[in-house]
């Protein structure tokens, strides 16, 4: 099936959209990925041991994605622009706020829960928005706004960090909680969803497509319940390795080895933020061109290949920085790949809502993979079967892809034409 053309101004509308969203993503991005510049200062605000206030850190991991399905649908039921808006207001409010924060209790409260919610609202928002305007570069439109929010806080990181140093960290949470906030906000007022006036194409005849289905029909199909044990695997997997990133090098002893004017770990850390931004859209664009399934094994067999590596040239500071940068370019795009074959799968009526519920397999990855990384190190006394478990999650993950996914999938969506 050919890709069908679309009038110039309705290609316009959506890249539009596709450009507030992504800026809507980044203005959101920073609470996850700069938490770590706050942690000393609210340690020092607050009193707490450094294991009580992580958990702030795991509060906003988990309301931002269990808490996803809701989330979807409340985008549904009242529109992106309301929701998405909100979303962006709530996670400047938890900075704003958590500024004043002398108590646990209040950087929990703030930072942790309004900011999770917050970044909740937005990230499903903007993904299943993206999915219903880009039936023709689903992967690649989903994979440039999961970019931005992988990759937003690389433009805010040494902002902050300056600001914290000059000026404390309650001065920092205030501006840029305002500035951040009235960013997502104000291009969130810019969203809409595609209507009656905004034809748009066909999707590319290497995608099989099913018709729109909600949550309940979807639940009781065996072939969601597939991916979202791959979702799982991969986020359980890539983070025994990526959450960990400091430690091992640091065992390693290639953390603090000069190249190129920079300690090893800072440069990758550099390295591996921007190609962890950049595979998402890449592997989106392979994937609309190539198919889904043909996409993950590519890049979780890559992923595998890359881990082996890394701990084959554990000792080597410049094999660390590359190879880690490929690890990561190897497991970010799983937030662009899965999104875009539920929709594929499940259609885009419901997009929100059911990405809401396969985005949850984050959570139980965020809650496992970490955890589970350092208690194999600690029983083992050792990294190599931490890299051992996750390069067996990453071979099986893209042979399922390869050969049941696929399968299921074609059989699914055979299904759904003789049933239409």
């Amino acid at each position: 099936m050919a890709t069908t053309p679309i009038p110039v101004t309705a290609g316009k509308t959506r890249w539009i959209q596709l450009a507030l969203g992504l800026i809507v993503m980044m203005a959101i991005s920073s609470p996850q990925y700069v938490w770590t510049l706050f942690v000393k200062p609210l340690q020092g605000a607050t009193g707490a041991a450094l294991p009580a206030l992580q958990i702030t850190f795991s509060i906003l991991l988990v309301l931002q994605t269990w808490l996803s399905p809701l989330q979807g649908w409340l985008v549904e039921r009242f529109g992106p622009k309301l929701l998405v808006a909100l979303g962006a207001a709530l996670s400047g409010l938890g900075w704003f706020l958590a500024s004043d924060a002398t108590t646990l209790t209040q950087v929990y409260l703030t930072y942790g829960v309004l900011c999770g919610l917050g970044t909740g609202i937005v990230y499903i928002g903007i993904v299943g928005l993206m999915a219903r305007w880009f039936p023709d570069r689903r992967g690649f439109a989903i994979g440039m706004v999961a970019a931005g929010y992988g990759m937003g806080a690389l433009a805010t990181t040494f902002p902050i960090d300056t600001m914290i140093k000059a000026d404390g960290h309650a001065h920092t949470l205030v501006f840029f909680g305002v500035l951040l906030g009235a960013i997502g906000v104000l291009a969130a007022l810019g969203l809409r969803s595609p209507g009656a006036t905004d034809p748009l194409p066909s999707p590319r005849e290497e995608i099989a497509t099913g018709p729109d289905v909600g949550p309940g029909q979807m639940l009781r199909q065996p072939v969601f319940w597939l991916m979202f044990l791959m979702m799982t695997m991969m986020s359980t997997g890539g983070l025994m390795v990526t959450s960990n990133f400091a430690n091992f090098a640091r065992d390693f002893g290639v953390a603090n080895v000069i190249l190129f004017g920079m300690a090893a770990l800072p440069l990758a850390l550099t390295v591996d933020r921007t190609l962890n931004g950049f595979t998402r859209p890449f592997f989106g664009w392979v994937s609309d061109r190539i198919g889904r399934e043909n996409t993950m094994g590519v890049a979780f067999l890559l992923e595998a290949v890359a881990i082996l590596l890394l701990l084959l040239f554990r000792d080597n500071a410049l094999a660390f920085v590359l190879l880690s940068g490929l690890v990561f370019f190897g497991w970010g795009e799983i937030f662009s790949l899965f999104p875009s074959t539920l929709t594929d799968t499940f259609g885009t009526r419901k997009a929100s809502t059911n990405y809401g519920i396969l985005y949850m397999s984050q959570g139980v990855g965020s809650v496992l993979g970490g955890p589970v990384a350092a208690a194999i190190r600690e029983s083992t006394g050792s990294w190599i079967p931490v890299f051992t478990v996750a390069v067996i999650m990453d071979v099986l993950t893209g042979l399922l892809a390869l050969f049941v996914l696929k399968q299921m999938r074609k059989n699914y969506l055979a299904r759904q034409v003789v049933a239409a």
